[in-house]
């Protein structure tokens, strides 16, 4: 009962938002700037504008048209992990799970689950825009490639951390382009499997990631996350923009079309570092990747784009409670010290930190037009990750004035802001809606108004011309508990190898001497000869979709197909 009314729910949501505007299209480039309020909207774009007389509006700004409501399943306030995860998979997640059905509380569920689906890989829009139609699918990120937002796409856990799940699924996922942060994570296993495949890949090579003239490619910058914009070296790292250029550019030589999500991956990190310059600089550097997108859409005229945040960040103000007189504080005042900032906090927390202590004025002076007062230098010398502090570590005292008193960085950050009449209340997530840009190449048909994140993903699937329904069934057929397919006394769990780590892989006996190992986390099958104790591999195949294995109720979720092959050996 509990599932039915959730789906009469889930019925009336999709057929609020999307009757009357949904329209089917070739291609579909969905832009997410991760944690980002419509306070850091209004402050990049004074910021902008301050720089550039003739530049008082951003990209995005013809194209405002509405707001969406994100949560996770059980709480008004969304992690980056299950709100992209509702975008692409019309579910609403628990914090910290990646496309994967949540664990019911019944108490606290925004809207009913149900408790027998939990921990089910959910298919996503972007996978269903390969299954269905054959569309070319891409991620961009200046986070590393497993992270919430680009894996709620692409892979399925319950834990975002569990980078050792994520990546092979990416890995074996058919995703066509990937260009973003990771070039020291990316397995070896994982680079040898998809250059066997066809696929350019580059780890920090800017050349070769502009040059490359192949349609399939993975190109990664940095060990991890690439730098905030305003600390990028040209020459080192292609600019958001750029990525999605390059992307766009591969993804659209498919006749069936593409499906491409486009992340500012690092907004919500300066968000959370309360770290002024590098949130507006990546904003505003995410604001030039969504005019690539718009121009080409517009040019293209089959292609439909939305632009949207996963939720709140910082709890960000412009006008703050120290700062009198607010209505008659000139925008010299409110916004002046920004335009002398030349670098990010997270920047100038790292290089004070390897810097000696006598540098420190200096530092401040050319990266920020002012030094500190007393009072500031005396808060950085007792904090307690300082490394060049004259005081030693057990005598420091951390001051009671500022947030996170011993973290550089974020110390940084509070001296910076203090500057400007911007300020924040959090380090954290923030609830409010989130704004709402799209274009369509019949103006009508693009979303508007206020939509919940289930709406969106109504909205989404529309677009590539099917439903949330469709998507229910391709799960169904995708991500099947095993024990539904086979019998459990037909099965038992052994391991293989994977970047030199066991993964677990699910054998099934399916004749005399003949078995089907299922590797979690790819989509590989091996037909294998067993005697004994020996096995050797008689032929591989591929599934359209990978394996998942869940350690929480000991299940892998396997492609139906594999019966079929079953059946055929």
């Amino acid at each position: 009962m509990k599932h039915l009314f959730r789906t009469l729910a889930l019925a009336a949501l999709v057929c609020c938002s999307a009757e009357g505007y949904a329209q089917k299209v070739k291609n579909v480039i969905l832009l997410i700037p991760d944690g980002c309020s419509l306070a850091t909207v209004s402050a990049s774009r004074w910021y902008q504008w301050m720089k550039d007389a003739k530049a008082e509006y951003l990209s995005i700004d013809p194209f405002l048209c509405g707001t969406v409501r994100t949560t996770c399943s059980n709480a008004p306030i969304g992690d980056s992990a299950p709100t992209t995860s509702t975008y692409m998979t019309g579910y609403n997640g628990r914090a910290g799970w990646v496309a994967t059905y949540p664990v019911a509380d019944a108490k606290n569920d925004i809207y009913p689950m149900d408790s027998t689906r939990a921990y089910q890989p959910l298919t996503t829009v972007l996978e269903a825009s390969r299954l269905l139609f054959g569309k070319s699918t891409g991620l961009v990120c200046t986070c590393e490639f497993p992270h919430a937002t680009p894996a709620d796409c692409s892979s399925h856990s319950y834990d975002r951390q569990k980078y050792e799940w994520i990546m092979p699924q990416q890995i074996h996922n058919g995703i066509d382009v990937i260009v973003g942060g990771g070039a020291g994570i990316l397995p070896k296993e994982g680079e040898a499997y998809l250059k066997e495949k066809g696929y350019g890949v580059f780890r920090n090579d800017i050349n070769a990631t502009r040059t490359y003239t192949g349609n399939k490619m993975w190109a990664l910058f940095g060990y991890k996350d690439m730098r905030y914009d305003f600390d990028r070296d040209p020459s080192m790292e292609p600019s958001l923009a750029e990525m999605t250029e390059i992307a766009i550019g591969k993804l659209s030589q498919n006749p069936n079309g593409f499906f491409l999500m486009v992340e500012g991956s690092k907004v919500d990190w300066a968000a959370h570092d309360n770290d002024l310059t590098g949130l507006i600089g990546d904003f505003l550097a995410f604001d030039k990747a969504c005019k690539v997108a718009f121009d080409f859409a517009k040019k293209d005229g089959n292609t439909a784009v939305v632009v949207v945040p996963d939720h709140g960040n910082s709890g960000i103000s412009i006008g703050r409670r120290d700062w009198g007189g607010y209505a008659t504080t000139p925008k010299s005042d409110m916004f002046g010290a920004l335009q002398a900032m030349k670098n990010s906090a997270g920047h100038l927390g790292a290089r004070i930190n390897f810097s000696p202590n006598d540098q420190v004025q200096k530092i401040m002076k050319d990266a920020c037009g002012f030094e500190l007062t007393p009072e500031e230098l005396d808060a950085l010398n007792n904090c307690g990750d300082y490394r060049n502090s004259p005081i030693a570590k057990d005598k420091r005292k951390p001051s009671t004035k500022y947030n996170n008193p011993n973290n550089v960085t974020r110390l940084i950050a509070q001296f910076m802001a203090s500057r400007t009449g911007i300020c924040f209340t959090t380090n954290g997530h923030t609830g409010e809606d989130v704004f709402l840009a799209a274009y369509h190449p019949e103006a009508d048909k693009r979303i508007q108004g206020m939509n919940t994140n289930i709406q969106l993903n109504a909205y989404l699937c529309s677009l590539i011309g099917t439903t949330h329904e469709v998507l229910d069934s391709l799960t169904a057929a995708n991500f099947v508990p095993y024990t539904q397919i086979f019998d459990k006394k037909q099965t038992y769990t052994t391991e293989l190898p994977y970047n030199n780590k066991p993964l677990k892989t699910l054998a099934i006996k399916i004749g005399k001497g003949k078995e089907l190992w299922l590797q979690a986390n790819t989509n590989k099958v091996e037909l294998r000869r067993v005697k004994g104790k020996k096995s050797e591999v008689m032929e591989t195949y591929e599934l359209p979709t990978v394996t998942v294995y869940v350690d929480k109720n000991d299940t892998f979720y396997i492609n139906a197909k594999v019966k079929e092959f079953a059946q055929k050996k």
